[in-house]
């Protein structure tokens, strides 16, 4: 599922029609954040199939070669996840100033790509700080018509320029990956999965508050709903330094958290459960229509249902401050290019010592001697240690966030 970054690969949106139940019912069993979708399609697939009589091709459209045949349980998968801060009015009164500006429209608050291996099975999530500086390459903008291309740019703005198909466009071209499925998430979505979950809990070393999220926890071990988890998430001037990169490292632990209990028996036992966390999805979601086949996405769900936890990693793009606006973020091409070489070759991950904050150290620096073994590693699948820049945790990692009030 690895090309050269130069290929190019053009996008379209589809084009829209009123949706059906039906529709609005493969969207909720197939998407969900990052990690809901890598997590619930093993639970819910046998959901979808039962419940989905109908689909439509209508949400959007990624031009180009149509992904590989997910057959057999062989083969690999990226898709990425946008979550966008576009304002319900049912939660806009949460989000304050954002939400006044009618002419703000949708905007990508957080980007992710879920990278299903080969055999043997592992999940690898990236998130990219939205301050990273990269190309945007020429997309198909609302009104169908091609942009120039923008030299850079926030890697953000590509869902501005063209939406869930032009972001894809963009990280394809940053990460050299063939992606052949994306979706989009939005606040309210984030909102009513947790809820239907029960919450997440989440450990804060320290006390975390700002007002632009909303965030207002002393020290301690949370369940967080509702309100107070997508507070937790977009949190950002309560983080250690304020910075995208900090917020994404709390996110992680969240995401973390997330997948344990999503996995747990108590959730894999209970099908009210699962069938009202699928419900609760219905309009907070579209997908690309790769993923509204119902089979394609039982498959995956299928290669999924045995994976486990400490065989998800979730890592952030390397990244280190711009030599040209502090604010933003330049990539780090060597440390990028290890990641990615040990996703094409299928090797175990092992994350380079880190504090627990999961803040990046500032510059490139060498992998640690000794390598990190991971719970699933043997003698003939030794863990290839990641450069210190490529930060993150895995999915039996219980860490605690690192905040302050600001």
């Amino acid at each position: 599922m690895m090309r050269q970054s130069t290929r190019a690969t053009v996008a379209r949106h589809g084009q829209q029609k009123p949706p059906s139940r039906g529709r609005r019912l493969l969207k909720a069993l197939g998407i969900g954040t990052a990690v809901v979708l890598v997590a619930v399609l093993g639970v819910v697939a046998w959901l979808y199939i039962d419940l989905s009589s109908t689909y439509t091709e209508n949400v959007v459209e990624l031009e180009g070669d149509d992904p590989p045949a997910f057959s057999e349980f062989e083969g690999s998968a990226n898709i990425l996840v946008a979550g966008t801060d576009n304002c319900e009015p049912e939660y806009a009164d949460l989000f304050g100033d954002r939400c006044t500006d009618a002419e703000d429209g949708v905007r990508s608050d957080v980007l992710m790509v879920v990278h299903i291996s080969e055999l043997p099975r592992r999940v690898t999530v990236i998130s990219f700080p939205r301050d990273l500086l990269v190309d945007i390459p020429s997309c198909i903008d609302a009104n169908g018509n091609a942009t120039s291309e923008a030299y850079g740019q926030m890697i953000n703005s590509a869902f501005g320029t063209g939406g869930l198909a032009c972001s894809v466009k963009t990280v394809e071209s940053l990460t050299g990956l063939d992606i052949g499925y994306a979706a989009s998430i939005n606040w309210g979505g984030v909102i009513d999965v947790t809820n239907a979950i029960g919450g997440v809990e989440v450990c804060l070393a320290t006390p975390m508050k700002d007002a632009d999220s909303g965030i207002d926890l002393p020290a301690g071990t949370h369940e967080l709903k509702g309100a107070d988890a997508l507070a937790f998430l977009r949190a950002r001037k309560s983080t250690t330094d304020g910075s995208d990169t900090a917020r994404i490292g709390n996110q992680q632990l969240y995401m973390s958290s997330l997948v344990r209990k999503i996995t747990s028996e108590k959730v894999l036992t209970d099908p009210a459960l699962l069938l009202r966390l699928a419900k609760t999805i219905l309009a907070s979601v579209d997908p690309s229509t790769s993923l509204t086949n119902p089979v394609t996405l039982a498959q995956m769900g299928l290669a999924l249902k045995d994976i486990p936890v400490s065989d998800y990693v979730f890592v952030q793009y390397p990244a280190a401050e711009s030599a040209v606006d502090r604010n933003r973020l330049d990539p780090l091409p060597d440390a990028a290019a290890a990641l990615f070489d040990a996703l094409e070759k299928n090797e175990a991950l092992a994350l380079a010592d880190e504090d627990e904050g999961g803040e990046p150290p500032a510059t490139e620096s060498p992998a640690p001697a000794t390598p990190a073994p991971t719970a699933s590693a043997t003698p003939e699948d030794e863990p290839v240690t990641l450069p210190g820049d490529v930060t993150g945790t895995t999915g039996d990692t219980e860490g605690c966030a690192t905040g302050r009030v600001y």
